[in-house]
């Protein structure tokens, strides 16, 4: 995979099912945060609004979704059907994506970008 220097390229180096997935995931974030910037950060796909949103990824099994750690700390409970670490879920590639669950933590997410944003103001 060559080093991608925008989300149409990261897509475009997966099979068509992935890049399927992929651009579902890219426009249910793009649904709930239509301020975000695109940006590639760590190689990966991810949203910038008041700071980094969330990143995603695709591997060989799985969409990768991050959030990092407070977006999957705050939905715990809706997460357990997926595998989780400290700051990613992994979608499997051969089931249906959560988007009602995606819209949920990319919107907490953007209420917790706000917050620090402010908070930065004001000091």
């Amino acid at each position: 995979m060559n080093k991608p220097t925008d989300i149409d390229a990261y897509i475009s180096d997966f099979p068509e099912s992935t890049q399927k997935l992929l651009q579902e995931v890219r426009s249910i974030v793009k649904q709930a945060a239509p301020q975000a910037a695109e940006v590639i950060s760590y190689g990966m796909p991810a949203f910038r609004q008041d700071g980094m949103l969330v990143y995603f990824a695709a591997f060989k099994n799985h969409i990768g979704f991050y959030p990092i750690p407070s977006g999957i700390a705050a939905f715990k409970e809706d997460l357990s059907a997926f595998k989780c670490t400290k700051g990613s879920v992994h979608f499997p590639l051969d089931k249906p994506l959560p988007a009602e669950l995606i819209t949920r933590i990319v919107t907490f997410r953007l209420s917790e970008n706000r917050q620090k944003a402010l908070l930065k103001k004001k000091n």
